[in-house]
């Protein structure tokens, strides 16, 4: 997460009993306001709730919540959830939102025919009157599940068998709305939020936070580096990157603070490296990925990840680059294609192949490139991809790359894919 300025203001929180808020009096998240419930569409864009308002992103004014879903006039909503379950197609990506003892189903900002329904006809075994829902997918949870908050009471709902488990998370404060975002689980509670294991209910770090440092653009004293986009954001000219690599979940990183590529719904974002790889300090000089290990390398050290839900170091590491991969270091970039088993490092003018199913690892061949220097490398089905500032250049294969006698046409790096602005 980006870091927020020092200073923090806070006011008291504004109390407004249901019922007593009118569509004259739009509410400021600014101000300190509990929200009612958090979720984003199936578009990507996130809706904070708060009585018969909402906001749709992290900066801007409320609107009435009727005036994007209809039916929710004058309503109060008390939990709401972008649902998960790709085996069913009728209802992965729809938002549900919970308003007493009733479910709604919407697509598209669209009510689903049929809807309302009571909740335990939709989501047996989950109580009405709810304080939060959120998705938790496979992988992040053990199946592809829902939590959902009532009291200090969590209800794990799977989806698939529609088995309820209920746990009490009672250091965890009663969460009035909760919110998925790139993988972490957030518990609002107030105007402030602690971060979760969405499993354990573990707490690491410290908490709770000022969501007004991290959520929302709160001008000054209220964390010019939000999610917001207070943050200044580097113009795609200035970008030069450390490097690429999409790990085997599908999981895409940029390296140079670090940028997530394949979320494009939760929007872009820059984070410090150690916030993910938290033995890893200052910037990189090569990432690679193979089989379910991350290889992260640093100077002459090399850093190796399980890739599994979170990121860990496995034990021994890091090592000397040269020991584990037969290549002394420093690099200038590192790549590996599918379904190959060779890593190919770029040193200056120079591309080592190595064999990563071999034992011992040596470097196997040695060809030159038609560039003197390079920032970072990526293969994928498409082909190589080397970055040099804020361009890439593409070739079919790596034996394409060291034959190549003329350079392509470079092309820029883009906005939609890097998070830079033009």
């Amino acid at each position: 997460m980006i870091h927020s300025c020092n200073h923090i203001i806070i006011d008291a929180p504004e109390e407004h009993p249901k019922g007593e808020e009118h569509h004259d009096a739009k509410p400021d998240r600014c101000k300190g306001i509990e929200f009612d419930a958090i979720t984003p569409d199936e578009k990507g864009n996130t809706f904070f709730f708060k009585g018969d308002h909402l906001w749709k992103g992290f900066f801007g004014s409320a609107e009435l919540s009727s005036s994007i879903f209809k039916e929710l006039d004058d309503y109060h909503v008390d939990a709401a959830f972008r649902m998960h379950h790709q085996d069913d197609a009728s209802v992965h990506d729809h938002i549900y939102i919970f308003l007493d003892d009733k479910v709604f189903s919407f697509y598209n900002h669209t009510l689903e025919k049929g809807y309302p329904l009571e909740i335990q006809q939709e989501f047996p075994g989950i109580p009405s009157h709810l304080d939060a829902a959120v998705e938790c997918p496979k992988g992040e949870c053990i199946t592809d599940s829902v939590l959902f908050f009532k009291g200090n009471e969590t209800y794990i709902y799977d989806i698939k068998t529609k088995i309820v488990k209920k746990k009490m998370w009672t250091h965890l404060p009663n969460c009035t709305s909760a919110f998925r975002w790139l993988a972490h689980y957030y518990c609002f509670h107030g105007y402030n939020f602690t971060r979760f294991h969405p499993v354990s209910g573990e707490v690491t770090g410290t908490y709770p936070k000022d969501a007004r440092n991290y959520f929302m653009r709160c001008g000054a004293g209220f964390g010019e580096s939000s999610h917001g986009g207070g943050a200044k954001r580097l113009r795609c000219s200035e970008v030069k990157l450390h490097a690429i690599t999409t790990d085997d979940k599908g999981r895409s990183y940029a390296f140079h603070v670090y940028l997530r590529l394949d979320t494009h719904r939760d929007g872009s974002h820059h984070f410090r490296i150690s916030r993910l790889w938290k033995e890893i300090s200052g910037g990189v000089d090569a990432v690679f990925s193979y089989g379910d290990n991350m290889y992260i390398i640093q100077g002459g050290q090399v850093y190796i990840y399980k890739s599994a839900a979170h990121y860990t170091l496995i034990e021994g590491y890091p090592k000397p680059l040269k020991e584990e991969l037969g290549i002394d270091g420093p690099v200038d970039a590192a790549f590996f294609c599918p379904k190959q088993d060779t890593v190919h490092f770029i040193q200056g003018q120079k591309m080592y192949e190595v064999d990563l199913a071999a034992t011992p690892r040596l470097v196997k061949k040695v060809m030159p490139i038609p560039f003197l220097k390079i920032d970072a490398g990526f293969c994928d089905a498409d082909g190589v991809k080397v970055f040099i500032g804020p361009e890439y250049y593409s070739y079919e294969s790596p034996m394409i790359l060291a034959m190549s006698k003329i350079s392509p046409q470079p092309q820029k790096i883009s906005p939609e894919k890097f998070g830079c602005v033009e």
